[in-house]
């Protein structure tokens, strides 16, 4: 490696090695990291990737839970020049070898959880590709020296290849500059609020940019302490925040749900949280008010945004929160966004239009498809496909995706709408609400409910919850299943769900 290689990224955390060396950067399990042994192993684990053949501007790959040597590896590209590949680790071997003949690294760091997944992702894939242990980054003894930083200098360095969730189609690679990503930290870090001094428990998957990109870096950036959960399990959330005195942590609402639900939440062991952060999806107003009940000291950010923005867009404050509950808030430092119609004209307040940001965030375009980058940029704004309403005082309140938009009768529905109804019921832990084809309506609103644990819910209780609602709004189907399938980050796979009622009704039928 040489010194113009390192992002601007790896210089922001060699910044703060300097000024806080012997500081708690990083725990995970029985391990430990000053802010300068966490330097030095990023150190190791670079000349170590350097000797698997990974060099500046080459692509290498991760699958691999949260763990200590995940943050080191990505913080071992970004010291090399290289680009990082995160890889969802809950994708079968068909998926991952998708994004492995798309991306073609030239190395797969596996843990040995996913190895055999990673082998069989392999043997389909196209490119050669060296598979690695991710455990073999974490080298333990050897001197280094601290990371000579030089003059700053804004870098266009492609930092990482993030491939979209795909909950609606194949995912799309989006690739993130380290100085997009750099203003997104900034932009995290003012709207945030973050401190030095903050305690963070990180506990979705790193893989995914919300917990990497919102929350663990801008954290390291600002010097703060950061504990490392595997996987986000409620009742070692609960033990930890009281354990550790976590005072921030972020989840999307299906976590939070999880938590307030759970057998082991009492108010107090969650005593030291101050700041509890949502996003992800969208947080029912019925959750949000049981949060802000049961722990009425911590106080809450609602993020908004999507992996092509880094991903945050907007913010909602949480001094904003008593007279727009629902909102998304308003744009972040770095962003300008706009609702509009589809001439690009912007929509009166109240209004239902599309998000289009523009912003030093955003991605440089998507990895090997032009076509997709032009259209996604048309008229010089990025397109987010979500759809939105504003206030006169320019506060977003998200309605739907636009493919999640039910078309019934003639009639738009908005799922967010009739899901906020039925989370009115009390025996309701989760809904989603999709349309599904029918001969009469052309899409029929169908609500899939969870029920709380111990009770029985009626169709015709669901429906009599949506009664303030005009009548063609209302669900003419109910389906009642045990849990709703969803990504690691916690969005509610629609496309997914669309498709097991069909086949299910299908194989009812047949």
């Amino acid at each position: 490696m040489t010194q113009n290689d390192a992002t601007s990224i790896f210089r922001g955390f060699a910044k703060s090695v300097r000024r806080n060396p012997d500081a708690l950067a990083l725990t995970f399990q029985n391990r430990q990291w000053s802010y300068r042994a966490l330097h030095d192993a990023v150190c190791r684990a670079a000349k170590k990737m350097e000797e698997a053949g990974v060099h500046a501007g080459d692509r290498a790959a991760f699958l691999s839970r949260n763990s200590d040597t995940y943050m080191i590896g990505w913080l071992a590209t970004q010291l090399i020049g290289a680009i990082h590949v995160p890889i969802n680790f809950m994708l079968r071997p068909a998926e991952i070898a998708y994004i492995l003949n798309h991306a073609a690294p030239s190395v797969l760091f596996a843990s040995d959880e996913f190895r055999a997944n990673a082998a069989a992702a392999l043997d389909e894939a196209k490119p050669s590709i060296r598979l690695t242990n991710t455990q073999d980054l974490l080298v333990e003894s050897g001197d280094v020296p601290l990371y000579d930083m030089g003059p700053d200098a804004e870098s266009v360095h492609v930092a990482q290849l993030a491939y979209t969730s795909g909950t609606e189609s194949a995912p799309k690679g989006a690739l993130l500059t380290d100085s997009g990503l750099m203003h997104q930290y900034m932009s995290c870090i003012e709207a945030g609020e973050y401190s030095q001094s903050d305690v963070t428990l990180h506990a979705l998957p790193l893989y995914h940019c919300a917990q990497m990109h919102c929350f663990m870096m801008p954290s390291l950036l600002i010097g703060g302490t950061n504990y490392l959960l595997e996987r986000a399990d409620s009742a070692e959330l609960i033990e930890t925040i009281q354990a550790r005195g976590a005072t921030s942590f972020f989840a999307p609402p299906t976590v939070w749900i999880g938590i307030l639900g759970h057998a082991n939440f009492k108010p107090e062991k969650l005593r030291t949280l101050k700041k509890g952060y949502y996003g992800a999806s969208i947080m029912p107003l019925e959750v949000l008010k049981s949060l802000q009940d049961k722990l009425p000291w911590m106080r809450l950010w609602n993020y908004y945004g999507q992996t092509e923005i880094g991903p945050l867009a907007t913010v909602l404050r949480p001094e904003e929160h008593k007279e727009r509950p629902t909102s998304a808030g308003r744009p972040v430092m770095f962003v300008e966004s706009r609702i509009v119609d589809d001439d690009m004209r912007d929509v009166p307040p109240g209004t239902i239009g599309e998000i289009v940001h523009r912003s030093p965030q955003l991605l440089k375009g998507y990895y090997r498809d032009p076509a997709k980058t032009a259209d996604a940029f048309r008229g010089g704004w990025f397109h987010t496909g979500d759809l939105a309403v504003a206030d006169a005082q320019g506060y977003f309140s998200i309605v739907d995706r636009k493919k999640d938009m039910i078309k019934t009768g003639g009639e738009n529905v908005a799922s967010r709408e009739v899901e906020e109804a039925i989370y009115t019921h009390p025996a309701v832990a989760e809904v989603a609400v999709i349309g599904l084809p029918d001969d009469k309506w052309v899409e029929r609103v169908c609500a899939v409910v969870v029920a709380r644990p111990g009770a029985r819910l009626l169709s015709e209780e669901i429906i009599s919850a949506t009664s303030s609602l005009a009548p063609f709004k209302r669900p003419k189907q109910v389906i009642f299943i045990d849990q709703l399938p969803k990504n690691p980050s916690g969005k509610i796979l629609k496309r997914e769900l669309r498709v097991s009622c069909l086949q299910s009704a299908a194989a009812q039928n047949g």
